[in-house]
């Protein structure tokens, strides 16, 4: 048997790979749409074991990463910036989980990168410092904004988490458009890439 590092458990050797990747968990820090519940838990049908409000130093939120799918449309990424903070959300979550998180962001085919952050949370009493995985995209374009229900996600999992409100105010300010025909086509086939396959994720 051995005991897993990241959350305290003991496994043993007997439940096999599967269930150990089951039991195993880490914390993915979220600043996007995965914020709020109907996107991660929802859309995504990923359980999480606790959700925490949380910064991140040395990283900035931007919103003008190009769409994996064809709409003229930005979304949120992360860029280094030793002198700002991101704030946004960390979950702990299976590896499982986390495979499919990346997976339905692209991860495999170059849309994000998966990067190791430091999450302080906000609250008190989880103080101490996490290690957290997130993703963040070297493509940018400044001449897309954000559609309009996208950055609702965003301000609703702000608001659902309890994060600052001039943060939440910031999140307002951003210019956005609404969406346009094209985006509502793509909808439903976005909801269908983001959902498990017979709850085993879709890789």
């Amino acid at each position: 048997m051995q005991r897993d590092r990241g959350t305290g458990w003991i496994l043993n050797a007997a439940h096999g790979p599967a269930m150990a990747r089951r039991m195993s968990t880490v914390w993915y820090f979220a600043y996007g749409s995965n914020m709020s519940s109907a996107t991660l838990r929802g859309r995504r049908e990923v359980s999480c074991v606790r959700a925490l409000p949380a910064r991140v130093p040395g990283w900035r939120l931007v919103l003008d990463k190009p769409p994996l799918i064809p709409l003229n449309r930005a979304f949120a990424n992360i860029v280094a910036d030793p002198a700002t903070e991101v704030l946004g959300v960390i979950y702990e979550v299976s590896l499982d989980d986390l495979d499919h998180i990346e997976l339905t962001e692209g991860v495999r085919i170059g849309n994000y990168d998966r990067v190791e952050v430091t999450a302080w949370p906000l609250s008190r009493a989880d103080a101490a410092p996490l290690a957290a995985f997130s993703l963040t995209s070297a493509k940018r374009d400044a001449s897309l904004r954000p559609s309009r229900s996208y950055m609702d996600l965003l301000i609703a999992g702000a608001i659902e988490h309890g994060l600052p409100d001039p943060y939440i105010e910031h999140l307002r300010s951003v210019p956005a458009d609404p969406d346009d025909e094209e985006a509502v086509r793509w909808r439903p086939i976005m909801d269908a890439g983001m959902r498990k396959r017979n709850g085993h994720g879709t890789g």
